[in-house]
């Protein structure tokens, strides 16, 4: 059979990554259940059982091939997720994912999309999302009654409406240049050197 030899030259011709890989794998796995079953563990308990099997990495770290490459990755993406990784295990309902609030937001895009004829998200999203978004994953959960539209931390509100306001016109700014971007920045130049001549 051609595949049987064509499976059989593969093998024979990687035999020698085959050992690299299963331990690169088994890292995997090791963190793996160390995450899966933390819930049966102390958080401070997951940590130090962590910390233990990046030692095994660093240990590696330096070794020349796959082996190495595959240590220094490992390491390097759980750096960057450090700061968060247990977190899931300290705050109580806190989800181990972003999954479920992703697939919430991308919900909320698709209608506009639909609606507008866009393939990517409208500049709304942008300069409103933080209202926009929030409000139809809310809206989709439950009703909302009337009572709890109003406002009642006025500051808070206030400050809502001045990053909106102050993200507009940053978008604002943005179409002026693309628009004529000479006479933007000579009417920039302008406002700089105002205050300069003055003084």
């Amino acid at each position: 059979m051609p595949l049987q030899a064509l499976l059989t030259r593969g093998l024979a011709a990687t035999s020698a990554l085959w050992p690299d890989i299963r331990r690169a794998d088994s890292w995997v796995y090791q963190a793996a259940q160390l995450l899966n079953h933390a819930a049966e563990h102390d958080v401070w308990t997951l940590r130090r059982a962590f910390r233990h099997l990046l030692a095994e990495l660093v240990a590696v770290r330096d070794a020349p091939g796959f082996l190495g490459a595959a240590a220094r990755h490992f390491l390097a993406v759980t750096r960057s997720y450090w700061s968060g990784l247990f977190r899931c295990y300290q705050v109580p309902d806190l989800p181990r994912t972003n999954n479920d609030l992703e697939h919430w937001f991308g919900s909320a895009r698709s209608p506009e999309r639909r609606a507008s004829g866009r393939t990517h998200a409208s500049p709304g999203t942008v300069v409103r999302g933080a209202v926009r978004l929030v409000a139809a994953v809310a809206t989709r959960q439950q009703p909302i009654p009337t009572v709890a539209l109003q406002v009642r931390a006025r500051a808070r509100w206030h400050q809502l409406r001045q990053q909106l306001d102050h993200r507009h016109e940053a978008r604002r700014a943005q179409r002026r240049f693309r628009h004529d971007p000479t006479v933007y920045l000579a009417q920039l130049e302008e406002q700089f050197l105002k205050p300069s001549l003055l003084a």
